[in-house]
């Protein structure tokens, strides 16, 4: 197999996983929120005296539960633009041309 169609393969292959980084980071995301609010409202009827403390934790917890969809939107962001994965097939493809 030549150098072009491995490091093609590696772009592809990381395609899908980006895609999958993507998808389930959303995907865990609005589960995390429809869980979040629907607790919230159920406190809220519970104790309505106690809305504006839950609301602000609820907030607290709605950003740290993006920031973790924002982490794996970073590392797909960094495999789509400094994949090093190709870099590792450049450097095998090269090691093994001076073998020969």
């Amino acid at each position: 197999m030549d150098i072009v169609t491995s490091i093609a393969n590696v772009q592809g292959l990381t395609a899908l996983g980006v895609c999958l980084i993507f998808g389930m980071g959303a995907f865990g995301t609005a589960i995390g929120f429809g869980i979040l609010g629907g607790k919230f409202l159920e406190g809220c009827a519970r104790q309505p005296e106690l809305g504006g403390m839950l609301m602000g934790r609820m907030f607290l917890v709605a950003g740290l539960l993006d920031a973790v969809a924002m982490i794996g939107i970073g590392f797909a962001l960094f495999f789509v633009f400094a994949n090093p994965f190709v870099g590792a097939v450049t450097s095998a493809a090269a090691t093994a041309a001076g073998a020969k």
